[in-house]
């Protein structure tokens, strides 16, 4: 059974950083498509990021591009996503997941394994 664990989010400042983690355990990430996803309160599930098993592509949201960066470390089996000059609007639950797929996708089905997601907290 497919494993995620998400970790590193917290509260940082408008302009700070925070670098996310998705660990994976019981397979290995290099064969999966990985996207990133969050949710805000009040709001639906919306793809940030993702990255391809057969090519390392990487795709972002607009509201995103230029400031958050995916990637993968295979001989940790983690995904991460770096966040730099965080806003208000980033606040979410950050959420990973995992597609048996060689393309990713922003889409919430193409994925069907999820982690419990991790908080992201931007304010001063």
């Amino acid at each position: 059974q497919v494993q995620l664990v998400e970790s590193g989010g917290g509260l940082v400042q408008p302009g700070g950083s925070l670098r996310l983690s998705c660990a994976a355990s019981k397979f290995t990430l290099d064969y999966y498509a990985i996207g990133w996803f969050r949710q805000a309160p009040g709001k639906e599930r919306e793809g940030v990021s993702c990255l391809s098993s057969s090519d390392g592509s990487t795709y972002y949201a607009d509201s995103v591009k230029g400031r958050f960066t995916i990637s993968r470390d295979n001989a940790e089996n983690t995904v991460y996503l770096q966040m730099n000059s965080l806003k208000a609007e980033d606040t979410a639950v950050y959420y990973c997941a995992a597609a048996r797929e060689r393309l990713c996708a922003l889409r919430i089905g193409a994925y069907d394994s999820w982690g419990q997601g991790t908080q992201v907290t931007v304010s001063s």
